[in-house]
C-alpha cells in the first residue's frame, strides 16, 4: 500500500504541513496552496492593469482637452490640418490598392 511519512515540511509562509496524513491529503494541501498563490498573483495584476488604465484615461481627456481649446481657438488652422492628414491617408490607401493589384 501508500507508505505514510511521519516527517514535517512547512509551507512558504511558514506554517507546518502535516505529512503523517495520506499522499491524497499532501496534494490536496499543495493544490490548495497553488490556487492560493494564484489568486494572489490574479489581484496584483488586476490592480495593476485598473492603475494603467486609469492613466490612460486620464491622458486621453487631456489630450481631448488640448485639442478642443486649439480648434477653439484656431479654427482654420485645424480645419487645414484635418484636411492635410485626410489627404495623405487617402494617399497612401490609394497607393496600397495599386500596389496589391500589380501581383
Amino acid at each position: 500500500m501508500i507508505e505514510q511519512r511521519q516527517t514535517r515540511q512547512t509551507r512558504a509562509n511558514g506554517s507546518p504541513i502535516d505529512t503523517g496524513g495520506s499522499v491524497f491529503d499532501s496534494t490536496r494541501e499543495l493544490a490548495a496552496l497553488a490556487l492560493e498563490r494564484a489568486a494572489e498573483k490574479m489581484r496584483d495584476l488586476r490592480e495593476g492593469v485598473a492603475d494603467t488604465a486609469s492613466g490612460v484615461q486620464r491622458k486621453v481627456h487631456d489630450y481631448a482637452g488640448a485639442t478642443s481649446r486649439y480648434v477653439a481657438d484656431q479654427p482654420v488652422r485645424a480645419a487645414l490640418i484635418a484636411v492635410g492628414i485626410g489627404a495623405l491617408v487617402t494617399a497612401a490607401i490609394l497607393v496600397s490598392r495599386r500596389r496589391h493589384h500589380r501581383y
